[in-house]
């Protein structure tokens, strides 16, 4: 395949609406002929029905530990610092205007 011309890329700046200097299209020429390339590489990919899909290319299991009961602080402890408190339960300022 034969690479993108300097001229190619000069019309894909141009229908893009960039201004590119001489350099640059000399440049992204380059570029854009890797990133072509790759492609036309994987595209060659023969047979690809045996491979099965896959969400992850690793298998993956649930890392997180059982649930068990410790022990923890009392309603009363918890409030011990609170500045307001109701019902053992913190008591804030009302945001919303609603009761």
């Amino acid at each position: 395949m034969p690479g993108i011309s300097r001229e190619e890329v000069a019309h894909l700046a141009k229908l893009a609406r960039l201004e590119l200097k001489d350099e640059e299209l000399d440049h992204f020429a380059g570029q854009l002929d890797d990133i072509i390339g790759a492609v036309a590489a994987v595209s060659e990919v023969a047979d690809d029905a045996a491979v099965p899909p896959t969400s992850h290319p690793l298998p993956l299991t649930n890392v997180m530990r059982q649930d068990e009961v410790r022990p923890s602080l009392t309603p009363q402890q918890a409030l011990s610092g609170a500045p307001a408190r109701e019902q053992q339960r913190f008591k804030v300022p009302q945001i919303l205007g609603e009761e």
